[in-house]
């Protein structure tokens, strides 16, 4: 019997190594890590791991049917603030999707999963049509459903606000949780943000790569009822001020959410505040419970809080008095 080989493009990014670690834990299918530079320490991890790592540049639609080569399925995602990317233009990242898109049709893919998000023009009736990371990637929703490609769109949350919403391990530009100078409590601050308004969230590491993987096992089954629909992948739905009261749990300090001025990006302040306003999936249960009955089983923040959260600020401090003892 042939491998079936899955290639995950973005494997060095968090999506990507999820589905790539996923698959390898599981062994049903075999992970093709596509990469810009296979030569990258993220890139030599994966293939430490058992990942065949290939080069391709989504700018360049031979080297994604080289990549896709023989393979049964394709995993794609786009970054819209690689710097080379996001320097051709607001729609590029549309551009690369549609690449993708090509050179699965032209390599007979069986399966396409495409990690997307809502179009926050239309949803918002033109108030919020900067937001260009979002619009792009449902722009490319169309493409595919166009090209009559065998697929699943499987909706995530926004990776700039990954240090809250993607449960990453990165407190950083944008979302702060910052100790009180008597070091007695903590503020998590989110710009644009309204305390009552919910966040849809999204554990990566644990989550993503479970849901790419039922996918793959359950697409040929006409009764899972995923080919060519829209699914899910959030892992919990709560406020920022129900956040803080997780975090505070887990940290046994005192934690305030506070909705912070503009971060400076139009971009980034025009997304808290659609996702504030509009909520990314006010109309859809949460947990997905068709990706649930696959088999799916969701993290909760609150695990996230003490498993990893916790870990990663005592590292943090750690590292800080290191280097002030020094």
């Amino acid at each position: 019997m042939s491998a079936r080989v899955v290639a995950v493009f973005g494997a060095t990014g968090t999506q990507g190594s999820s589905v790539v670690k996923t698959l390898l834990a599981d062994g049903r299918f075999v992970p093709r890590a596509v990469t810009r530079n296979p030569t990258s320490e993220k890139a030599l991890k994966l293939k430490e791991l058992g990942a065949e790592v290939v080069q391709a540049d989504l700018w360049d639609v031979p080297s994604l049917k080289n990549a896709m080569n023989g393979v049964e399925a394709v995993f794609g995602v786009t970054d819209y603030y690689d710097p080379k990317n996001s320097a051709q233009g607001h729609t590029s990242e549309m551009i690369l999707g549609k690449n993708l898109v090509d050179a699965a049709v032209a390599s007979d893919v069986k399966f396409f999963i495409w990690s997307s998000l809502p179009h926050s023009t239309r949803v918002s009736n033109g108030k919020y049509p900067n937001v260009y990371h979002f619009d792009n990637k449902a722009n490319v929703e169309e493409y595919i459903r166009d090209s009559n490609l065998p697929h699943s769109i499987l909706h995530t949350v926004s990776e700039t606000s990954e240090s809250v919403a993607m449960f990453s391990f990165d407190l950083g530009s944008y979302n702060h949780l910052t100790l009180s100078p008597d070091s007695s409590s903590y503020e998590l601050t989110v710009p644009k943000y309204d305390p009552n308004s919910p966040q849809y969230i999204t554990w990566v590491e644990r989550d993503l790569g479970q849901c790419i993987l039922s996918l793959l096992k359950h697409y040929q089954d006409s009764s899972a009822g995923i080919l060519d629909e829209t699914l899910y992948a959030v892992s919990e739905k709560m406020t920022y001020t129900e956040y803080a009261a997780v975090i505070q749990k887990a940290l046994g300090k005192p934690v305030h959410f506070v909705s912070g001025p503009s971060c400076g990006m139009q971009e980034l302040d025009d997304m808290y505040e659609f996702q504030s306003e509009f909520g990314l999936y006010p109309h859809t249960p949460i947990p997905d419970p068709r990706l649930e009955r696959l088999g799916v089983k969701f993290n909760s923040m609150e695990a996230f809080a003490q498993e990893e959260l916790k870990k990663s600020l005592l590292g943090q401090r750690n590292y800080l008095s290191e280097q002030l003892t020094k």
